[in-house]
């Protein structure tokens, strides 16, 4: 499975759904390894946002990426268009706060990104493969995900409107099935609302010529393409929001009445529990370059994402076979906390050796200083994998300030804040 990137650049230009801002959307070829990249060229000082849940900042209506002032708004649209064509490296410049509306739908998105054609890549692609199945209830939402061969959603809502009431429908994610089935699929919502949401700075664009607007008998000032349009637009948006995995999924989705905060809860379960297939940040021989620990000591196995200088994720695959489990709690094994603690300090550590020049690894090594905010959620068994996640909070000089997370088949194990600091040996 080779990466894809585009074959040439594509454009679209319009005015934003809930900014109002009118910006042109610019979509260029990118190597392997960008993954897909947003660029606000009005703020050249701004640092470009990968489009990935950890920069995933509102889901009100809209999925939007990215601190302020640098947030991209309403980036579902592009994300289903880029997802459904396989595409995994691509750089998007935008001169505003959020890509064009449209019509209302992902076609012209889907229509300028095929027009400029797709290209292959060296390297493998990323994907999230479900091995199980797994039910999710996010307030009103529910999720049910189970293991298949290939991408496919099934999608039902139940809108209290004369013109939407209950629809459903399942469509498997293939440029072919999207381009035909959902593309065209326009975002819908009540006349009654427009005012509220205008006064929480949302809805600012919207028009009956970027969006089926519904008053309370039926719809304003166009006709539908579907008369289950309303439900293919869900399926859509569930399209783009699961793109933030950064790879591609090999599961099928169940949604009722699936949400923008839903569908992000639902990536992360997945970015934590799928079997991820494909490139891996750095392998053992790696770690064992950069850490100085050794057996029975070192206690990171695998690298599997990374931001230099800013986040990175590691595992732990713990097995009874661990020296620790022949003393702690014999007959009963349980991984030491203070043991996930220093799994999670390692891989803090290979995030913290990203800033000291190559040549000086050997000369340097890593010290703890602090915990701060230990909290242990539950027990680690053998059998289990430790996934951590360690987001750089400060750095100042060699001293560093980290905050992480372990989980295991998506549940929290364990979380602690962490001051490290690197020295001389």
């Amino acid at each position: 499975m080779s990466r894809r990137t585009l074959a040439g650049p594509a454009k679209v230009e319009g005015v934003g759904l809930h900014t109002g801002a009118r910006t042109t959307v610019s979509f260029a070829p990118a190597v392997a390894g960008t993954g897909i990249r947003f660029r606000r060229t009005d703020l050249p000082e701004a640092a470009p946002i990968p489009a990935t849940l950890p920069n995933v900042e509102a889901t009100e209506r809209r999925t939007a990426i990215g601190p302020a002032p640098a947030t991209i708004h309403t980036v579902e649209h592009v994300l289903a268009a880029i997802s459904a064509l396989g595409i995994e490296d691509v750089e998007i410049a935008l001169d505003g706060p959020e890509p064009p509306i449209a019509d209302g739908s992902f076609r012209p998105f889907l229509e300028a990104l095929a027009e400029a054609g797709t290209a292959t890549l060296e390297g493998a692609g990323v994907e999230y493969v479900v091995e199980r199945p797994t039910t999710l209830e996010v307030g009103e939402s529910r999720y049910t995900v189970t293991p298949a061969s290939e991408f496919s959603v099934q999608v039902s809502i139940d809108f209290p409107h004369p013109v939407v009431g209950a629809q459903s429908g399942r469509w498997s994610i293939t440029p072919e099935s999207f381009a035909t089935e959902l593309a065209g699929a326009r975002t819908f919502g009540l006349v009654k609302e427009v005012e509220a949401l205008r006064a929480k700075g949302l809805a600012l664009g919207a028009t009956t010529d970027n969006a089926i607007a519904l008053d309370d008998t039926g719809v304003v000032g166009t006709t539908l393409r579907w008369p289950d349009e309303f439900v293919r637009h869900k399926a859509g948006d569930l399209v783009g929001d699961l793109a933030l995995l950064g790879g591609r999924l090999r599961a099928h989705v169940e949604a009722h009445r699936p949400s923008h905060h839903g569908n992000a809860v639902l990536a992360r379960h997945l970015w934590r529990t799928a079997r991820r297939i494909g490139r891996i940040g750095m392998d053992i021989a790696d770690i064992m370059h950069n850490l100085p620990h050794r057996y029975p000591f070192l206690l990171v196995d695998r690298i599997i994402e990374k931001e230099p200088g800013k986040r990175i994720v590691g595992l732990k695959n713990v097995t009874i076979n661990e020296p620790f489990f022949q003393g702690h709690f014999p007959g009963h094994p349980v991984m030491p906390g203070v043991l996930i603690i220093e799994s999670m300090a390692q891989v803090g550590g290979m995030l913290l050796m990203d800033l000291v020049p190559e040549e000086q690894r050997r000369q340097t090594v890593v010290y703890f200083m602090s915990l701060d905010n230990v909290k242990f959620r539950r027990p680690v068994l053998p059998g289990d994998q430790l996934r951590q996640e360690l987001e750089m909070v400060q750095f100042r000089g060699k001293t560093c300030k980290m905050s992480g997370k372990a989980y295991v088949d998506g549940n929290l194990v364990c979380e602690a804040e962490m001051m490290a600091r690197v020295v001389d040996k």
